[in-house]
Formats: C-alpha cells, sequence, structure tokens
C-alpha cells in the first residue's frame, strides 16, 4: 500500500457516504436528484461497495430491487437494451445471489438483432447491446459453444484492422472507438482469441491517451475530442486484457483522481458534477491500475456548479413540439388553462402560427407561440458508428429565418451537418434539440461535440412515447448541470384537444424575468430549466430533472404558478366552445356562410390523439338564451390508426344570422366530479 492507511481509508470513507447519500426507500439506488431508484446508478453503486469491500449484510431488498426494476418494466422498448439485464446479472453476482433465473432470457438472443430502420438507416445493431450475449452467458456460467456462426461473424466484422471495434462492418470505414472496442476484446477473452491482433491493438488503445493524462473515444478524434472517464475505464479494462497497461500510468491515474469531488463522488470529468456511474469507471479502473489503495494525489476538486439564478426570476411554462395543427383555437383554450407561456408547435404550415398568435392577442392571453419543427428525413453519418435519425429537432421565434431544413438530402456527415444547419440556426438565435439515441457511443459524441462546437442546446427527457428518455438511456444522466433538460412533446394526432393529456401531463419549466424567447433562451443557456412530469405514466407521482439544486428549490418554492393538479387556477378545460366562420380554415366544422359552433368535451386520449373514455359529457347549448340541439359529428382515423376514432364535437350550424352582438354557452358535465361546467363566448357578426 502507498502512502498511509489513514489516507486511503479516508477518501475510500468519503466515497461510501457520497454512494449511501444515493440510497432510495424503493431500496435501490438513484440518480442525486432523482426521488426513484434507477438500476443503472445502482449498479454501478453495488459495483463500487463490492470494489471497496463494503457491501451491506443483508441484501435481500436490494436483489429484489435489482430483480424487479429492469427500465421495461415502466414501459417495454421498442427494441431490446441488454446492457440492462447484464447490469442486473452483475449486480446479483456482486452480491451473491442467484442468477439461474437469467438463463432462458439469455438463451432468447439467438442471433444479432438489426436496429429499426426508421432509426438507423442501414439496420446496424448496437455494437453493446449485442455483445453482452458473450458477458452474460459467462457471467451464467452457460457455455459458448452452442452460440450461432452469426454472433462469430458479426463480432468479426466490426474488427478494424488497427485492433479496434466499432459499431459498423469495418468494409465500410471509420475510425474503433475504445468503449466497442473493449465489447469487441471482452467476447474475444471469452473465445480464448484475445492474443489475435494483441499489440497493434494495445498500441491502439495506448495512442487514445490524451495530453492531460485521460483518454479519448479514438486516438485522433475528428471532433469530440474531450477526455473521459468512460474512455479511461474502457482503456485500462482492454489494455488488461491484452495483458498490457497505458503509455503514462501514471498521468492516468493523476487524471482520474482530478475527477474527485468535494462530495466524495467522481465526475465524468473534472469539475463535472457526480454521479454514481462515473464514480464506478474510477473506482473499477483504479482497482484495474492497482493504484485503488493508494491516496488521491490532488485535492477534492469544487465541481463546476450550473450558474445560481438570481432570486428575482419567476417560473413560466413552455411546451416544446406541441400541436402545430388543428384548431388553434383550441390551442389558446389549453395554453389559457394550463398556463403555457411558450407554446412550440410542431411542423406548422404556414399561417397556422399567426392565427394562433392573433386568437390570443384577441382574448389577452399571455402565450407567444414559436416554431418547433421535427425535420423528418433528415440522416446525419457518423463514420464507423452509423447513420441515423431523429437529429434534427429545430426550435426558433416565429418570425426570422430558421435556416433551410436538410431533410431529403441524403446522408450528411456531421460537421457538415452542424455547420449548414446549425450555424444559420443559431445566428438567428434558433437552437437544436436532442431527441432521442439509444447508441451511447453515438449519442456521447455528438452531445460533446455540441459543447465545444455548438450544436444540441438540451436534451429530451419526457415524451409523448417515452414515459423518460433518461429511463431508457439513463447515459443522459451525465449530462445534468452541463446542458439543460426539457420535454419534448412531440406532437402526434390531427387536433390537440385529443392530445391533452400529454399536453397537460408534462412541460419543461423555466426560470426568467418574463415569458420571452430572449428569457427562454438564457434559462437553456444556464441550465434554468426543469422538465417536470406528473400523470398516469408516472402514476401520478412528480417527476423533474432540474438543471441545479437551485433550480429546483425555485420551481418548488413557486409551484403555485405551474402546479395543475389541486390547483383551481391551473386545471385542464373539460370543454372547448368555439366560432367558427367561413375564413377559420383551420377549425373543423368551418362554414361555406354564417357561423357555426363547435363543442369538445375532454377525453383520455391515445399517444397519437385517438379518443379513449370520455371525461366530461355535453349536457347543453344555447344561443342568445336560447337552447339549441346540435349534431354529433365524428371522424375515425384510416388503416395506420385502426379505424378509431380521432375527432367528436357537437356543432350547432348558423347559415343566417343577424348582425349585432351574440352569446353562447356550452355546459358539460364531469364525470369524475359531476359538477357541471360552463364555458360562455361573445362574438360579434357584421
Amino acid at each position: 500500500m502507498h502512502g498511509s492507511e489513514s489516507d486511503v481509508d479516508s477518501w475510500h470513507s468519503r466515497v461510501e457516504a457520497y454512494l449511501a447519500g444515493h440510497a432510495r426507500p424503493d431500496h435501490g439506488y438513484g440518480w442525486q436528484d432523482q426521488q426513484e431508484s434507477h438500476l443503472t446508478p445502482t449498479h454501478a453503486v453495488i459495483g463500487c461497495l463490492h470494489h471497496l469491500g463494503a457491501l451491506p449484510s443483508d441484501t435481500e431488498y436490494l436483489e429484489s430491487f435489482v430483480r424487479t426494476h429492469h427500465p421495461a418494466a415502466w414501459k417495454r422498448l421498442e427494441q431490446e437494451h441488454r446492457d440492462f439485464e447484464f447490469q442486473q446479472i452483475q449486480s446479483l453476482r456482486w452480491l451473491g445471489a442467484d442468477v439461474s433465473d437469467f438463463v432462458d432470457v439469455v438463451s432468447e438472443w439467438t442471433s444479432p438483432v438489426p436496429y429499426l430502420p426508421q432509426y438507423e438507416k442501414h439496420r446496424y445493431p448496437v455494437f453493446r447491446f449485442q455483445l453482452k450475449v458473450f458477458t452474460c452467458r459467462a457471467l451464467l456460467g452457460m457455455s459458448l459453444d452452442d452460440l450461432s456462426p452469426e454472433w462469430i461473424a458479426y463480432l468479426d466484422g466490426r474488427r478494424r484492422e488497427n485492433g479496434g471495434f466499432n459499431n459498423t462492418p469495418a468494409s465500410q470505414g471509420g475510425e474503433g472507438h475504445v468503449l466497442n472496442t473493449l465489447w469487441g476484446l471482452e467476447a474475444l477473452e471469452l473465445l480464448g482469441r484475445e492474443d489475435e491482433k494483441r499489440e497493434e491493438t494495445a498500441e491502439w488503445i495506448q495512442s487514445c491517451q490524451g495530453p492531460s493524462g485521460g483518454f479519448r473515444w479514438c486516438p485522433e478524434p475528428p471532433f469530440a475530442n474531450q477526455e473521459d472517464i468512460a474512455y479511461c475505464w474502457a482503456a485500462v479494462r482492454g489494455l488488461s486484457i491484452l495483458r498490457s497497461q497505458p503509455a503514462d500510468p501514471e498521468a492516468l491515474i493523476g487524471w482520474i483522481h482530478s475527477c474527485f469531488n468535494e462530495d466524495g463522488g467522481f465526475g465524468d470529468r473534472p469539475g463535472w458534477r457526480s454521479n454514481p456511474v462515473a464514480t464506478f469507471y474510477a473506482i473499477d479502473a483504479l482497482k484495474e491500475l492497482g493504484a485503488l489503495d493508494q491516496p488521491l494525489t490532488c485535492e477534492a476538486a469544487s465541481q463546476t456548479v450550473v450558474v445560481k439564478p438570481p432570486q428575482d426570476l419567476k417560473v413560466f411554462s413552455c411546451q416544446v413540439e406541441a400541436h402545430g395543427q388543428g384548431s388553434p383555437a383550441d390551442v389558446v383554450r389549453l395554453a389559457e388553462s394550463l398556463k403555457i407561456h411558450l407554446w412550440g408547435a410542431k411542423n406548422s404550415e404556414p399561417g397556422w402560427l399567426e392565427a394562433a398568435q392573433k386568437i390570443a392577442d384577441q382574448q389577452k392571453v399571455q402565450v407567444t407561440f414559436f416554431r418547433a419543427n421535427e425535420e423528418y428525413g433528415t440522416w446525419v453519418d457518423v463514420p464507423g458508428l452509423g447513420t441515423y435519425s431523429h437529429t434534427s429537432d429545430v426550435i426558433a421565434p416565429a418570425d426570422g429565418d430558421m435556416g433551410e431544413s436538410l431533410a431529403d438530402q441524403g446522408e450528411l456527415p456531421w460537421p457538415e451537418f452542424r455547420q449548414r444547419r446549425v450555424s444559420r440556426l443559431n445566428r438567428n438565435d434558433g437552437r437544436l434539440i436532442w431527441q432521442f439515441g439509444e447508441n451511447e457511443e453515438l449519442t456521447r459524441l455528438f452531445l460533446d461535440d455540441s459543447m465545444q462546437q455548438g450544436g444540441f442546446a438540451a436534451i429530451s427527457t419526457f415524451h409523448f412515447g417515452n414515459p423518460d428518455f433518461t429511463n431508457s438511456e439513463p447515459f443522459l444522466k451525465r449530462y445534468a448541470g452541463q446542458l439543460p433538460f426539457i420535454a419534448l412533446q412531440d406532437a402526434h394526432g390531427i387536433e390537440p384537444w385529443w392530445f391533452a393529456d400529454k399536453t397537460s401531463g408534462f412541460r419543461t419549466l423555466f426560470l426568467a424575468k418574463e415569458p420571452t424567447w430572449q428569457g427562454w433562451l438564457t434559462a437553456l443557456q444556464n441550465c434554468w430549466t426543469a422538465p417536470v412530469r406528473r400523470d398516469e405514466v408516472t402514476e401520478n407521482r412528480l417527476r423533474m430533472h432540474p438543471g441545479s439544486q437551485f433550480v429546483a428549490d425555485m420551481v418548488m418554492k413557486q409551484q403555485n404558478a405551474w402546479r395543475w393538479w389541486d390547483n383551481p387556477t391551473i386545471s385542464r378545460p373539460p370543454v372547448s366552445l368555439v366560432v367558427i366562420r367561413s375564413e377559420d380554415r383551420y377549425e373543423a366544422g368551418q362554414p361555406e356562410m354564417g357561423v357555426n359552433l363547435r363543442v369538445r368535451c375532454a377525453h383520455r386520449n391515445a399517444a397519437r390523439g385517438q379518443l379513449k373514455a370520455p371525461l366530461a359529457e355535453f349536457v347543453s347549448l344555447t344561443v342568445d338564451g336560447e337552447p339549441v340541439q346540435p349534431r354529433v359529428v365524428e371522424r375515425r382515423g384510416g388503416k395506420k390508426m385502426g379505424g378509431q376514432l380521432v375527432d367528436r364535437y357537437h356543432l350547432w350550424e348558423i347559415p343566417e344570422i343577424r348582425a349585432g352582438s351574440h352569446q353562447a354557452t356550452a355546459v358539460v358535465r364531469s364525470l369524475e366530479s359531476d359538477d357541471h361546467v360552463s364555458q360562455t363566448v361573445k362574438f360579434k357578426v357584421v
């Protein structure tokens, strides 16, 4: 042991205390800013405690958590993320628990699973997910002899001449990636083939070490050239398999030590916020280097803290990629009732934003509409990793030049996409939003390069199709405090009224003096955002991803300004009564002449805007004090919607109406409270 035993015990104890602070009542371990545990930080904490010889004596409830909290338990994933089964099996092995019940699961992994073509153009499988078949079989004591030859061909086909591995076939070109190289080497070791290309592979990994002592993702990164604790861990692990070590191990140990923070945890980089996964990478790498029982070579660092927001800021609400089609009048009704101050309209046609803003201004509703487009058909390529969609979600003010969409322009290299799409967007106060990406190795490069060169300005979490992207892509939590988190509606369906489960269920809160576009941009720049969700998906428990504890405290202190439950001033409206004229081209029920009155009652809705159970039922409609009997209009979707109901309203047609002032009142009954609720509108006819 180098140095004094007390020095080592001191920093080990601080790590243990830091990890203990992540324990949650559900018997697992969570992220620092989350009340619920998650499998990934739980796996990391168990690994750290195992290495430190500090596992709890009674692990029954912890074992139960690991077995029952696969992230797919919240919502079934579109594609298997076999990393999570590995985390379950490895965690249970560290705990000394039985893992035989996973044998049947792993036995079903019979061949590499192509990735969904709507997300990766060539259907290249995600390398880390597929290679877990080797490590999981080894942990379970299963034989590798009966593996399909497809697995071996897949593994060999991803190896480069220099020994590195990556996501795409080597024949397609592209450099290796140090993380993917580790996954490949782990498989080769289990196959007894680790000596193949041993010297050139070790040299390739060694050359990934950067000038500060840490490791980068490849020897000469074309972009995203930061040194990172995950890359250090992968390099150390990979070199150990090759019976080698870093060219400068002392510099690496010093760099890892520089990631140690005052709170007792390690960050992904010096000054970054501590998190359990980064702490595991550091502990495991130091153990592999034989340096776990050495004192730290530098003092614990102060974390780079998000700029503390001034106390005079207020909390406002923003919806990104909410509806930009269908009824502008219903949108304004929702915005007013739910207190949405900034409404990002998704892929709206020319004139829709102006129509919605005109109604809001006439009704003195404090909401500003902006553009929030998903540019379908955009494909961004990174050699060695693949060609991915869902890479171009843009936001910009309603007016001004937001630049040209690069959709349907072929496969664009990331640097070209960044230069052509993002530069012009940013110059005109627009921003690029990261929606999702399950390939961690690729996503890291996009987000890391964005921090250096400008690119993605925010990371989405809560989403219409995914309860929370940080649940299925937990590596995103490493960017807490570095990039702001937001909620992304990603609206679907023909009418905003039938997407209100999502509109009312989650939103992005931000701190500003006023709910202006510049206030929003300042909040993004300083991580003064907090996406929040509370709906059936979260079992009506509040979930939040604040930019900092400062932000969380201010948001909760001002919760009466945004809380949409148990708050009489903010709630989902049960009824929408709209006066429709012949010029209102975006409104269903548009008359050729005269005036129509349309009444919609609230329903639960499916994710793509199909109607489900009603929340309110129609009672009456009066016009100028006289009751009328409107007819029911229903519309069903096509084959893609399974013929389900996509619109329903009561329509009263008045083709001839006298000039002057008029008043209409719609009454509905809440099926939850049995109360009658009314909406009255006044209108003039000339």
